[in-house]
């Protein structure tokens, strides 16, 4: 009789023994140092998640390798759902247009789940760079060649590609050093170590309202209710430019269907919660949700933009 119940239950199927998901503490790997926007979204949405299923969602940060460190933590946990990713733009499509698949390839090792949001990017200057708007920026680094240095979250992140970028519209030079994150390259910037950066909103707006940076630009096609007076790279007379910063949620590979579309659906619930779209209208973020389908075109369409745009600018990994 025993037997028989042990055969009856190795018969289920799969999706039988996830009902029990999630039997412990969920773990939310970042792939980058806390202060970043990466780390921002998947703190802004843990406790809400947490909330919605019943166990607690814990933010591990894994920087190291551009990335890497902890996509490929993420890529070789156990597909059960309890350790998750979450990631951003510049290591879903930079990373792999700029320096190739080497190690993981997120097409093939990483399930999209959800997408989080999607968040202005904003140019900005110390306030010792003698420049107002980006207009005046690109006279000055026109003017003085070799002179101006901007700091980004690493090789291939937003920030990186989207200066990048912004030097092939231009036509002006200036220097890129990477960081390991975007707070070791705020840090340096606010120290005037370095003169220029783009990274999301949530990571530079209070140094904005403090004065202790200066917004010249933002990548979106229309301009942001949080900076009203800040310009569109487009106004500037540089057409067709927009970028922005994305994240979402991410699973292993092989983590079973309904795994996956439970989180999909709570993470959705999660983001509406009043604590999170407060959140996002400060920052004038866009929140995500939908299908999971639908974040992995979403992911698919922008892997195609800037493998297009890496070529057209010729970026390489410094």
């Amino acid at each position: 009789m025993r037997r028989r119940a042990l055969l009856a239950a190795a018969a289920l199927p799969a999706p039988a023994f996830a009902q029990a998901w999630p039997a412990r503490s969920i773990t939310l790997l970042v792939a980058s140092p806390a202060g970043g926007g990466t780390d921002f979204a998947a703190r802004l949405i843990a406790e809400p998640l947490g909330q919605r299923l019943g166990q607690p969602v814990v933010v591990e940060n894994r920087p190291g390798g551009n990335g890497a460190v902890g996509m490929l933590a993420a890529i070789r946990a156990r597909p059960d759902g309890h350790t998750l990713l979450v990631a951003y733009s510049g290591t879903l499509t930079g990373k792999p247009a700029v320096e190739g698949v080497a190690d993981y390839d997120p097409a093939r090792d990483l399930l999209p789940v959800a997408q989080i949001t999607n968040s202005p990017q904003v140019m900005v200057v110390h306030p010792g760079v003698p420049a107002a708007d980006l207009r005046e920026f690109v006279a000055y680094a026109k003017k003085n060649p070799g002179r101006l240095n901007y700091g980004s979250a690493g090789n291939a992140s937003a920030g990186h590609l989207a200066m990048e970028y912004l030097k092939l519209v231009t036509g002006m030079f200036i220097t890129h050093i990477p960081y390991r994150g975007t707070g070791p390259q705020l840090t340096d910037l606010l120290a005037g170590r370095t003169q220029a950066s783009s990274a999301g909103l949530p990571a530079l707006s209070a140094h904005i309202k403090s004065g202790r940076l200066r917004a010249i630009a933002v990548g979106t096609q229309q301009r942001i209710s949080q900076l009203p007076d800040v310009p569109t790279v487009a106004e500037m007379g540089f057409k067709d430019f927009e970028t922005s910063q994305w994240y979402g949620i991410l699973a292993p590979a092989g983590t079973p269907p309904d795994i996956v579309k439970r989180l999909q659906e709570e993470s959705l619930k999660a983001l509406k919660s009043s604590a999170v779209t407060e959140r996002f209208a400060n920052d004038n973020a866009i929140g995500g949700g939908g299908p999971s389908s639908e974040f992995a075109a979403f992911i698919g369409r922008e892997q195609k933009i800037w493998k297009d745009i890496v070529q057209r600018a010729q970026i390489k990994a410094d």
